[in-house]
């Protein structure tokens, strides 16, 4: 009995349903001039050993010298990045000279900005089928907050929610940010007690009941990253919504007194006034230390957390 015929081309379509980050990997040829390609085939192999792979197609030009290279590093791109994706995917003869990179312990290129990255040494490589899978060992590593480039289905997308609707929403609604700085969570101190940066609206910055006027205000330069909440409060009846983001302040600590950045363990609890927003928090630092986010949707009394997991 003949088998079915299969699709190879509908084969790829459905595997690009599957959401994944893009990478630049990279290393240092025999001759001592970097090489690196885009993929999005990585993933996590093992924690202990510390084991990560990407596979790589033997037709690729690259296969030669991957598939017999002693060390690799592997790049995941930030969603300001595209740019450093489209030049490792073409056949440009000088992609390094045109992105910003440095060398961290085995000596192979890294992406200046890439929201995380791995430098291995090579543990294994296995022969599959038409690609070869290269596992590395990691010896040296790093991440940032930065949100980061995603691809499905062909192109890229995005992971954080446009930002581009909130910007008209109404007096009724309160935009909220919870932001991290690395000496912790920013609070800040008003009349009435702590608080997290609020504003009437998103935009624009040249509105001071906005949050982004809220933020210039106290001199918080902030990158929003992800939605985090979104919840009816008691004014709810009056059609009033909170709406959170989590991100992080990508300045120094400024000037303004009534800033006040305290450590996810040191939250000050009593001196929050909104106990809905007090609940909100203590999600957020039960998510940041276990890394597994997701958005609560309802009110300040019920809701469902919808998890953000690919």
């Amino acid at each position: 009995m003949s088998e079915p015929h299969f699709d190879v081309a509908e084969f790829r379509r459905a595997l690009g349903a599957f959401v994944t980050g893009v990478t630049v990997v990279t290393t240092i040829q025999p001759d001592g001039t970097p090489r690196g390609f885009t993929a999005n085939s990585f993933t996590s192999v093992s924690l202990d050993p510390p084991l990560i792979l990407v596979c790589i197609a033997k037709t690729a030009s690259s296969h030669p010298v991957f598939s017999k290279t002693s060390h690799f590093a592997v790049s995941v791109l930030a969603q300001d990045q595209r740019p450093v994706s489209g030049v490792f995917a073409s056949k440009s003869t000088d992609k390094f000279g045109q992105v910003a990179w440095h060398a961290r312990h085995t000596g192979a290129p890294v992406m200046d900005g890439a929201a995380a990255s791995f430098d291995c040494e090579t543990h294994e490589v296995v022969d599959a089928g038409d690609h070869i899978i290269l596992i590395g060992r990691v010896v040296d590593f790093t991440h940032t907050s930065s949100t980061p480039l995603g691809y499905c289905r062909g192109a890229y997308v995005d992971f954080s929610l446009s930002q581009d609707a909130l910007a008209a929403t109404g007096q009724r609604a309160r935009v909220g940010a919870i932001l991290e700085h690395q000496r912790g969570l920013a609070l800040i101190e008003t009349a009435h007690g702590m608080q997290l940066p609020t504003g009437t609206r998103l935009e624009p910055q040249t509105d001071p009941a906005s949050l982004r006027g809220v933020l210039a205000k106290h001199g918080l330069d902030a990158h929003l990253d992800f939605l985090f909440a979104v919840f009816e409060t008691e004014a709810g009846r009056e059609g009033e919504v909170q709406i959170f983001y989590r991100g992080r302040v990508v300045n120094d600590v400024p000037a303004d007194g009534a800033v006040r950045f305290v450590p996810l363990n040191e939250i000050p609890w009593s001196e929050l006034r909104d106990a809905a927003v007090v609940s909100m928090l203590r999600r957020y630092v039960k998510e940041r230390t276990e890394d597994a986010f997701g958005i609560y949707v309802g009110d300040s009394s019920a809701g469902m957390v919808r998890s953000l997991a690919l």
